[in-house]
């Protein structure tokens, strides 16, 4: 499977941005979608994730109440809301797909497929 990521670019503080992420066929469906972002001379981490099936979503701490991941199976397409944004925010996002176990969703290694990341920069 292949992800291409969009919607990233840069906002003031308290904006919103969606990001989107496309795949290159049906089986993402099959996958469990997230998103990681990693700022300059960071670690990639974690920001939001949905299960198969029930689809319930996880996010990080610092973005809940603030970050929406969906998806649109019809579209292949996961999405990440992003309102009210911070300068904390300001990142590369990555969208991946994987079949992580309940335990493992928030790790990178759980995920196999990539997009190639979209910046987001929010200003004070």
């Amino acid at each position: 499977v292949q992800l291409q990521g969009s919607g990233g670019g840069s906002v003031q503080a308290g904006g919103s941005l969606r990001l989107s992420c496309a795949a290159s066929e049906g089986t993402f469906n099959t996958y469990s979608p997230a998103w990681f972002k990693q700022a300059a001379g960071k670690e990639r981490e974690f920001v939001a994730a949905l299960r198969r099936g029930a689809g319930r979503p996880t996010y990080t701490d610092s973005v809940k109440g603030r970050f929406t991941i969906s998806r649109d199976n019809a579209k292949n397409t996961v999405y990440l809301q992003m309102n009210n944004l911070k300068p904390e925010d300001t990142a590369v996002y990555y969208c991946a797909a994987g079949l992580p176990i309940a335990s493992s969703v928030t790790y990178a290694r759980s995920y196999r497929h990539w997009g190639q990341g979209t910046q987001v920069t929010v200003s004070s």
